[in-house]
């Protein structure tokens, strides 16, 4: 049984107060709070357990590479990938990006080679390629969406020609809150050969997400917005294209042997991590996942399910209120903005009253442009979240309204 009142216990930054105000923490999508036992796992670790991994023969850099390495199957095991080989640990989402645009697209993308993204696409999925078609002369290509933020298939396919190489794809919009069809979306890119990336950041903390059974080539996320610590995050990479795959930075950790005529690299998926890893992050990403496996990802899709839902429906009650992205079945981000108020404004007087959301353009300005707008506000829920604090945020908003 999820009991949201045994849940919030775990979290203890939630009962804490903002302005003498009860904190009403609606900024998820950017950063999650942290569970008791990923912090101690983390104290722990450093208090116990410290020492460098792979490397050393004593007793506490083997129980290190232990728990470095046991987190590997953890996140394998959490998204279904086959094997250990296709999960590299990165620093997050973004270096995740950057690492395949840098090392897939030397060896697999020339002048004149196309990359399909969408108009949704955080600047992280954006930028990457932008400096890649700088150096390479490959052609960027932008999937449109309809009015309520839905992506537009028949435009996507329409995309394709001979020179695609790549598709890559928020599964959850960072603004909209739009859960793209990403299986659909492969089996179109795989039809016309070509390979497709999925950004899991906004997907991995609200529902099951099997790797296997979408059929994607990559896949990436961050920890820190799954409950985890911040600078850890996840690439899965098919097995057969990391192995084609140059290395991404040289150094300690993914070499094999060294001479200075020559360089040979370790085996997978050490050729993509060099360097000391974050050994004590990838332990406390592997207990963040853990615990949200035993709650349950199902049961954590369905409450926040229920909650955005509800919060679309009280919110459109508020006069002037403009809500951005209604496709059915989004999940876990309301962005809005109401009347002439500007975000920032909106942002600064909600959060005198305890509740924290986001303002801004939220790294998604191309989409902001398609919208109309130069920002929106946004708010965004987790596992930890209640119907009080969405009532809380909509007399809030009310609150503000009336005083423009």
């Amino acid at each position: 049984m999820y009991d949201i009142n045994t849940v919030r216990k775990d979290f203890p930054i939630l009962g804490r107060e903002v302005y003498k105000r009860p904190l009403v923490y609606l900024d998820n999508a950017a950063t999650t709070q942290k569970p008791r036992c990923v912090v101690e796992a983390i104290a722990n670790e450093y208090y116990s357990v410290n020492a460098n991994v792979h490397r050393g023969v004593h007793f506490l850099s083997q129980q290190a590479t232990d728990l470095h390495e046991a987190a590997r199957e953890t996140v394998r095991r959490f998204i279904n990938a086959r094997d250990v080989a296709e999960v590299v640990f990165t620093r997050g989402t973004t270096e995740s990006l950057n690492l395949v645009a840098s090392s897939y697209g030397e060896a697999f993308l020339h002048e004149g080679d196309e990359v399909i993204v969408t108009v949704m696409e955080h600047h992280s999925d954006i930028v990457p390629w932008q400096l890649l078609r700088e150096r390479k002369g490959i052609v960027l290509k932008v999937v449109p969406m309809t009015d309520e933020g839905v992506l537009d298939l028949d435009a996507y396919e329409q995309l394709f020609t001979p020179r695609t190489r790549l598709v890559c794809v928020a599964h959850v919009s960072n603004v909209l809150g739009t859960v793209n069809p990403v299986k659909r979306m492969a089996e179109i890119a795989h039809a016309h050969g070509a390979h497709i990336l999925v950004d899991g950041a906004q997907s991995v903390p609200h529902f099951k997400v099997d790797v296997q059974d979408i059929g994607c080539d990559f896949m990436v996320f961050s920890g820190h917005k799954v409950y985890g610590p911040t600078g850890i995050g996840v690439l899965y990479g098919r097995e057969d294209l990391l192995d084609r795959m140059p290395p991404y930075q040289g150094g300690g950790e993914m070499i094999a042997r060294v001479t200075f005529e020559h360089t040979t690299y370790e085996r997978l998926p050490f050729k993509f991590e060099a360097g000391t890893p974050d050994y004590v992050g990838s332990h406390a990403l592997a207990v963040a996942l853990d615990y949200v496996s035993a709650l349950g990802m199902d049961h954590i899709h369905a409450h926040e399910r229920a909650l955005t839902q509800y919060a679309m429906e009280q919110m459109q009650a508020i006069e002037g209120m403009h809500l951005f992205g209604t496709a059915p079945g989004k999940d876990a981000v309301v962005a809005f903005n109401v009347g002439n108020i500007h975000p920032l404004d909106l942002g600064t007087l909600l959060d005198r009253l305890g509740i924290a959301i986001r303002t801004g353009h939220h790294c998604a300005q191309p989409l902001m442009q398609r919208c109309g707008v130069e920002g929106m506000a946004r708010a965004s829920f987790a596992l930890y979240n209640t119907r009080e604090e969405v009532d809380a945020l909509v007399q809030g908003i009310d609150r503000v309204r009336k005083m423009f």
